[in-house]
This record gives C-alpha cells, structure tokens and sequence, in this order.
C-alpha cells in the first residue's frame, strides 16, 4: 500500500488561476461524436497557457472512447516547434501528464504549465517535436476522468495523436509517447497498445520515454482497508486515495466500492470528483488512507481482477524501445516500483533502457533524464 500512498505526484500544473478555455468550453459537450480519433474543433491556445518553445500552440476537441467503452470526446494542446517542419513532416511526441485531479477546473489545457514542465516541452520543441498532450476524456469534458485506468488512458492518448494529425500543420506518420508519474504510468500503457489501437491510422509508433513510472499498483491497492498501517506520510497521500476510490467506483459500479468505505471515505471520494490535487490534499490533511475504510477493500468479490484490468500496467507485448528513468531519491514514486517493473520487462524480453539518477528526486529526475532520453528518442526515430 505504500506504493498508492505516495505514488503519483509533483503535478505539472500550476492552479493559482481560474481556467481558461481559449474560446473551446467543452464541458457540457453535447454534439455528435464522430469515430475515435476525429478532430472536431479547433481553437488557438491563448498566448498565456502556451510554453517558451511553441511557435503556435492550439486547443483541440477530438473524439475518443471512454471507461465504459462508449464515445466520448476529450481536449488536449498541441504545441508547434518554431522553426519550419522538416522535409516529411514534424515528428510527433505525445505528452502525457502527471496528476492534477478528476474536476475539470484541473484540465491542463487550461492551465499554465509548471516552469519544469514548460523547461521539458520547450526542450522538445527546440529538438523540432510537436507536442500533443492531451488532457484525458473527462478533464474539461463530459464524464470522470478515469484515474489510473490504463486502457482508457491509452485511448485517449493515442486517439489524441490521431486527431492531430487532422489538423493542418505537416506532421510525419512517426510519433513517440513521453510521460511522467501518473503519466509515466499512463505513458507505458499507451506504449504497450500504441500500435494496435492507431490500427489503418497510417501512424508509426517509435517508442516510449517515462520518468518516475508507478507500476504494479493495483497489487497495492488490494491491500486497503480500515486496518491498514503505513509508515507517516504526507497528507497527499488522502487525496491519491480519494482519486483511486472515486474513480474505480465510477467505472465499475456493480462492485459496490461504497460498501466498505467509512463515512470520511465517502466523503473524500465525493469530494475528489470536483476538487484538484492541491486544494484536496488540504481538504483531507486529518485523515488517513486506513480511515476511508469500514471492511477490507479484498471482502468485495472479484476486487482483485477488477484492480488488475482497471490499472495494471503490462510486462510483455510491446513493440517498440522503452526508457525508464527513476531518481533514486525519489519519495512520491519509490525507485523500487520502477526498478521492478524493469526487471519483469527483462524477464519478458521486451527492448527497455533503464537510466537511474542517484541524487535526483521525483520530480528532478525530469529534467536529468533529459542527457539520455533525448539521444533515445532520436534512435527512435531513425
């Protein structure tokens, strides 16, 4: 359990304004949703939410599937390098972030980016990518964000790319998924269908880079209920709780999460589909992970399938490199999450690169990977 206590944090948003739609409020969207992968509007970003290495910067609707595997449509940004696109087309990262929360007054598209996050953008900008980095179907759309669920994830991610390549900016056919903490873990799931589900796209998928990358999580999760210890940590770790909680109850409602939640637990659960990362790690300072809980999470039958197709993150079937970076220092995501899942990569003889950081943290790790990922993903690409 230490693993969903401390996992999924330094979110790359910075929340001190209020959103800013760019003239595309699509929270209520209540139009026709074209087949996955369709770009359905398209809007310049405004000049403040844009990052120091975009020429141009847009905010798009696309159309994607959801956790309950019907339609739906999401938003992301899409930043466009500054010098002129190569012969073949600009090649393509998709960004996917960290956590920011489940409400919509968290999308990132509508929010300034962090200065690490505009730092580590603007440095694949200048390498000449551009960057789609959607938001996730249900940030600043209708419906919940799905937390951690890592087919639907994998889907909006990949069908952002698509719908990009609709636009009318020269893109080449090859593209690469970049993510960090929650999107590390996010990254890895879209790497492991990137192919499959951009199937008669005409994309090319080249390869994966994920720094501070949980994994395994849903084996943690299990272990929750009212008799739970940890060792002390921060407050945040309520709130990825609260997220976890709000989200497999939405997707999966026959298993009855509700049932053995306390009532702090359901409270925070409901609070976590509206409230961002900052403001709810406030909220629930006083309370603990065990105290959400009235029975153990495992007394809900088929809990543990239900965990492993929600959020687990897969060790085989991938078709392109991996790199993985872990800052050793690392308190939010423990170096031993990635270091595990490297190890079953390994033994499933998949193509990962692991870079390991001794002196830096989770969200340092970031910027440090760059001297490794950067001549990574041009192999990649080649």
């Amino acid at each position: 359990m230490l693993v969903l206590a401390v996992v999924l944090a330094v979110p790359g948003i910075a929340h001190a304004a209020a959103p800013d739609w760019s003239g595309l409020d699509a929270r209520y969207y209540a139009g026709p949703i074209p087949p996955a992968g369709s770009l359905i509007q398209t809007v310049p970003l405004a000049p403040h939410l844009s990052v120091a290495g975009a020429g141009a910067a847009y905010r798009i609707l696309y159309s994607t599937t959801d956790q309950h595997r019907a339609p739906a449509v999401s938003t992301a940004a899409v930043f466009v390098p500054r010098t002129p696109a190569p012969p073949g087309g600009y090649p393509v990262i998709a960004w996917a972030h960290g956590t920011v929360g489940l409400g919509d007054d968290c999308t990132p598209s509508a929010l300034p980016r962090t200065p690490r996050d505009n730092e580590y953008l603007s440095h694949w900008l200048d390498e000449g990518y551009v960057i789609v980095a959607s938001d996730y179907a249900g940030l600043g759309t209708p419906g919940l964000m799905s937390y951690l669920n890592s087919v639907t994830t994998a889907h909006g991610v990949i069908d952002s790319v698509i719908a990009a390549h609709r636009m009318a900016i020269p893109l080449s056919p090859k593209w690469a998924i970049v993510g960090q903490s929650q999107g590390g873990g996010a990254a890895v799931a879209s790497a492991r269908w990137a192919t499959e589900f951009s199937a008669g796209s005409g994309l090319d998928y080249r390869g994966v880079v994920a720094t501070g990358t949980p994994a395994n999580i849903q084996k943690f999760v299990a272990q929750a209920g009212p008799d739970l210890t940890l060792p002390e940590l921060g407050a945040v770790a309520n709130a990825y709780t609260a997220y976890i909680l709000a989200a497999l109850r939405e997707a999966r409602p026959d298993l009855d999460i509700n049932s053995v939640l306390s009532p702090a637990g359901l409270n925070a659960a409901a609070r976590a589909e509206t409230v961002c990362v900052h403001p709810l790690t406030d909220e629930l300072a006083e309370l603990t992970p065990a105290a959400m809980f009235s029975a153990p999470l495992l007394s809900i039958p088929g809990i543990e399938r239900a965990l492993n197709d929600f959020m687990g993150t897969p060790v085989s079937g991938y078709d392109r490199p991996i790199f993985l970076g872990v800052g050793l220092l690392d308190r939010d995501v423990p170096p031993a999450s990635t270091l595990a899942f490297y190890d079953q990569l390994v033994a499933a003889n998949q193509n990962v690169e692991l870079r390991i950081y001794p002196e830096e943290d989770h969200s340092g790790t970031v910027l440090a990977s760059l001297v490794d990922s950067t001549p990574f993903l041009r192999n990649a690409f080649a």
